[in-house]
């Protein structure tokens, strides 16, 4: 981590530091089967590109010709995701290490979501990354705009006191990485549940070990 332009790492949280995407796939499998859908977590996770809840629910329910009230799948999704959280979730492989390394290197770090805040709060804190990230989480409920637009990326960046060019973002889905691209930072794919081919000129890692070879 020699290279002294980057002063602050943005992470993103489910699928990046929290090992959640497979979490967010069954609860999405479970929910969508009550109203008698035949889904598999891998039917989900083929279609899994992030964003915004109630379009990831609204894509799905178009997808499987089913006619819903998303008023009415958003607080089942939340309450199985939940109790899945609860029971299984795990901080992402080499989190801790990186963030070592970074506060060692005095590079600052935070964390966006398109989640509510308490949500990310919560999530951080079932894996013992919320003392971590205290006072440098930011959601998209507090941006106004969720990915895969740009601002709130931007916002982060602009909160932690730094401009984009001297920031990196981490990433592991399509709309997540795609509001990396159109903030004009640079971007990092990591490569997990979401490794659809995409057209974005990002870097890819397979492993947050890899990270500080990005910077």
């Amino acid at each position: 981590m020699s290279n002294t332009q980057i002063k602050c790492v943005i992470f993103d949280c489910d699928g990046t530091i929290v090992d959640s995407e497979k979490l967010c796939c069954e609860a999405l499998r479970q929910v969508f089967n009550k109203f008698g859908a035949d889904l598999s977590v891998n039917d989900v996770a083929e279609h899994y590109e992030g964003g915004k809840l109630a379009d990831i629910l609204l894509r799905t329910q178009e997808r499987l010709d089913l006619n819903i009230s998303i008023d009415s799948l958003e607080p089942l999704y939340r309450e199985s995701l939940d109790r899945l959280f609860e029971k299984e979730l795990k901080p992402m492989d080499g989190i801790f290490d990186v963030l070592s390394r970074l506060k060692d290197q005095g590079v600052e770090y935070c964390v966006v979501s398109n989640s509510p805040i308490d949500k990310v709060k919560r999530t951080l804190e079932l894996t013992g990354l919320l003392p971590y990230f205290e006072g440098k989480i930011f959601s998209a409920f507090d941006a106004n705009s969720w990915k895969p637009e740009p601002d709130l990326i931007l916002y982060s960046a602009m909160n932690m006191g730094f401009r984009v060019e001297e920031c990196i973002y981490v990433d592991d889905t399509p709309k997540g990485l795609e509001a990396g691209v159109r903030a004009g930072i640079k971007t990092i794919h990591l490569l997990g549940l979401n490794e659809k081919t995409h057209s974005l000129d990002v870097q890819k890692i397979h492993s947050l070990h890899e990270l500080e070879l990005c910077i």
